[in-house]
């Protein structure tokens, strides 16, 4: 009789299969990337004036990099779209003073829009050999798309208009404001590579992680490889600038009601600097600038408005470059700097080129009106069509009207025209107090670096200012007062690497990105791609 055993268990268990995933688990693996994403483009805006936290901008896109790897196309458009709304709604929130929230809101989601367009493509470019070569040139291709695209395109935000201190600066002298913002999110991308490295193998030293590790590291070591192209030598000696603030009636969008106000509040000012010269308590200027809009009479129309400027100009003794609103001869407005001498009068101008939709022109006004009356509050004015330059009693001067310094290729034109230094006279009392004026004068600050050029900059309820060809503030005026700075600044005729290049790094680096996308392609049709 045999007998019979009860079977043993194996030494090999089954491994337990995970149930289904709970609601919660669900809710979870969606919201914390999503949060993630949203606080990436919240640091994003806070490495932006009127704060100096330009080192947040490199964890930024860590934290965006990391969230994005391995997504796919839907995922990575929703991310960026979060990650460009918590960038641009607080960014842009200065567009809403006085308007209210809806014009704010409108172009905050559009710009995000370009964000969303970019999180699909690097998210996609993700699993490629490294990648965040490829997902920063998609970050600088979409860069370049929204800031020609639509109605001319919209380039304030660009990465590189958040760094006007900073490791990665002197980059702007090699390959302008896109080699900039293209370092800082290489930077960050390389970061979140490794991060993503070494926490899937804590102890790893491969190839793979060395490399994203190098990719991290070296924007920096570029920028401080590139810092002797920043210069503040003065090559051609150095002239005597006097910016004139004079001050508003009062803020918002209904402050040029007292237009005549506006004018008096300059000439008094420029007067009263002519005291303090003839009393010894000033130097005398070689030159003066006055803000956009610092005339919105015409003086070829008006005889006082014109009395007005010539007294000021006669006054000071010096070459002034006024900020009026003149009529031409197709009975539109101009937007206009007009070279005004204390003996001859006025002389030669320049008119805005960029002129900023919705404020200055209104496209399809009927179209938009019906969301808002206030479109009708726009303008009709008409841009200028070439570079101008004034030789203000031998300086050649480079006028910059406002909203035209975040365009890369109208401040490069002043400069290649011939401009010692560049002024940006601009007009920011329709955004009262708010962080706006901050973030222009760090758009200048970043153009002097790139240029290498002293930039000035007349504001007419401020902040107005004198930059240095290395980006530094030499002098500054508060907000809403009325005040003149007088300073003595180089003059130079060197071209820096960036202006000599112009556009080819932004064609190259862009390139990267749609490089990058022909090689997920390519991969896909021969099966090798995820």
């Amino acid at each position: 009789m045999t007998a019979t055993t009860a079977p043993t268990e194996t030494s090999e268990q089954t491994e337990p299969q995970p149930g289904p995933e709970t609601r919660a688990e669900r809710v979870r693996r969606r919201l914390i990337p999503a949060v993630a994403a949203v606080l990436s483009g919240v640091l994003l805006y806070l490495s932006f004036a009127p704060r100096e936290l330009w080192w947040l901008a490199p964890f930024a896109f860590a934290l965006l990099g990391f969230v994005l790897h391995g997504r796919r196309a839907r995922s990575g458009f929703r991310l960026g779209l979060l990650m460009g709304l918590g960038y641009f709604v607080p960014l842009l929130s200065w567009t809403g003073v006085d308007v209210g929230p809806l014009p704010w809101l409108a172009l905050a989601v559009a710009e995000a829009l370009f964000i969303g367009l970019a999180g699909l493509g690097i998210a996609a470019l993700s699993r490629l050999p490294v990648w965040p070569v490829w997902a920063s040139g998609m970050w600088l291709l979409l860069e370049a798309a929204r800031s020609r695209f639509p109605f001319e395109g919209f380039p304030w935000g660009k990465v590189a208009f958040g760094q006007p201190t900073g490791l990665f600066l002197p980059l702007a002298a090699l390959g302008g404001t896109p080699l900039l913002g293209f370092a800082v999110v290489l930077s960050g991308f390389g970061l979140a590579d490794v991060v993503r490295r070494l926490r899937a193998a804590p102890r790893a030293r491969d190839r793979a992680v060395l490399t994203a590790a190098a990719l991290t590291v070296a924007p920096v070591a570029a920028g401080a490889a590139a810092l002797p192209l920043v210069s503040t030598a003065a090559e051609h000696g150095t002239a005597t600038v006097a910016v004139i603030q004079g001050n508003v009636p009062r803020m918002g969008l209904d402050f040029n009601a007292q237009r005549r106000a506006v004018l008096d509040h300059h000439v008094r000012e420029t007067l009263r600097l002519a005291a303090k010269v003839k009393a010894g308590k000033a130097e005398q200027p070689d030159l003066v600038l006055w803000p956009e809009n610092s005339s919105d009479i015409d003086p070829f129309v008006n005889a006082d408005a014109y009395a007005e400027i010539d007294k000021a100009a006669k006054a000071i003794g010096a070459p002034v470059s006024v900020g009026a609103v003149v009529g031409a001869k197709d009975g539109k407005p101009r937007n206009r700097q007009i070279l005004w001498d204390p003996k001859t009068g006025p002389g030669a101008s320049y008119d805005k080129r960029h002129l900023q939709p919705f404020g200055e022109y209104m496209p399809y006004r009927s179209f938009f009106r019906i969301f808002s009356s206030d479109v009708d509050r726009a303008g009709v004015f008409q841009p200028g069509t070439k570079p101008v330059v004034f030789d203000m009693a031998g300086t050649e001067v480079g006028p910059v009207t406002c909203y035209e310094a975040a365009f890369d290729d109208v401040v490069r034109d002043q400069v290649n025209k011939g401009a010692q230094i560049l002024s940006v006279p601009s007009n920011n009392a329709t955004f009262e107090r708010s962080q706006m004026t901050y973030q222009q004068l760090a758009i200048d600050r970043v153009r002097a670096v790139e240029h290498g050029r002293a930039v000035m900059v007349p504001v007419t309820s401020g902040v107005s200012a004198v930059i240095r060809p290395d980006g530094t503030v030499a002098q500054r005026t508060g907000m809403f007062t009325a005040e003149s700075l007088v300073a003595e600044v180089p003059k130079r005729s060197s071209l820096t690497p960036a202006t000599r290049l112009g556009v080819w790094p932004e064609v190259f680096l862009a390139g990267l990105g749609v490089a990058g996308i022909g090689w997920v392609i390519a991969r896909r049709r021969a099966g090798t791609g995820s």
